[in-house]
């Protein structure tokens, strides 16, 4: 199980001088198990992912998605194997069967006066599916998905991957609940090998916006702990998070946890 990130940023891309070392592209994870690839989100860094699917010669891809907001979605249109015939594209969502589904929302996206081209434009195979957050199902033979409900305006889903006696949480976006760890989670993630977690602010910060939907770093460090994690990749930074800012916290949570690290672009880690 490999996987790399492409885009670790949130709420905004953040294309500048101050946000290089760390990337600027919204949140997109690619997890690879032999013959599949399994997308988690669709910001910005789906972009330079679709150049390198197609440059690697892969056919096929499961989008994963944890909610609709722009800065998860807003690559989906640049995608460049979704528009190619040849291309067999799975996107699936947890938080929309009562709202008309995912392709309903993602084709709302790329319709006018927003976006020039309709989603008819793709010519891969797409098939959209929607399930419940809690649900679990086999993605692919050996593959195992369980998810979770998350606690973020408009909902969102958390998902675990179980594959060859090793597992990978992807738990983004989620707002830590002041009265104690969020039993959902410590569920999820329990004796995972890696969990990507929001860790938008840091505990300093948070007070400022509550009900904004999102974490801090040390709750991923505190959650990871009790549910005996054994890596925390810190993600979905802030936007006013510049290289900078990103290297004092990647310097505290080294000390708080040696077992955490800030994701960067084009971090690949393997689990084996």
């Amino acid at each position: 199980m490999t996987i790399r990130f492409w885009g670790v940023r949130g709420s905004i891309a953040t294309p500048s001088p101050r946000h290089v070392r760390y990337g600027g592209n919204t949140s997109c994870v690619e997890v690879s198990i032999g013959d599949e690839t399994i997308i988690f989100d669709s910001g910005t860094g789906i972009r330079p992912l679709g150049h390198s699917i197609r440059k690697r010669g892969i056919n096929r891809a499961h989008l994963l998605l944890s909610h609709c907001h722009w800065d998860h979605i807003n690559g989906f249109p640049f995608f460049s194997p979704a528009f190619h015939p040849g291309f067999d594209f799975h996107v699936m969502a947890g938080h929309l069967s009562e709202q008309g589904g995912i392709r309903s929302v993602l084709s709302q996206q790329m319709s006018h006066p927003v976006f020039p081209v309709p989603i008819e434009i793709m010519k891969a195979q797409m098939a959209f599916e929607d399930f419940r957050a809690a649900d679990s199902f086999t993605l692919a033979p050996g593959i195992r998905i369980r998810t979770a409900p998350l606690n973020h305006p408009d909902r969102a889903t958390g998902y675990r991957i179980e594959h060859g006696g090793k597992s990978f949480c992807y738990v983004t976006d989620t707002e830590h609940r002041p009265e104690g760890p969020d039993q959902a989670i410590l569920g999820l993630i329990e004796g995972a090998d890696l969990v990507v977690y929001d860790s938008t602010y840091t505990d300093d910060e948070y007070p400022k916006f509550v009900g904004w939907g999102h974490s801090t770093w040390q709750e991923g460090v505190r959650l990871c702990r009790a549910a005996n994690v054994k890596r925390l990749a810190i993600f979905h930074h802030d936007p006013e998070h510049t290289d900078d800012v990103m290297d004092r916290i990647a310097a505290d949570a080294a000390v708080e946890w040696q077992n955490a690290f800030v994701s960067r672009e084009d971090m690949i880690v393997t689990l084996d």
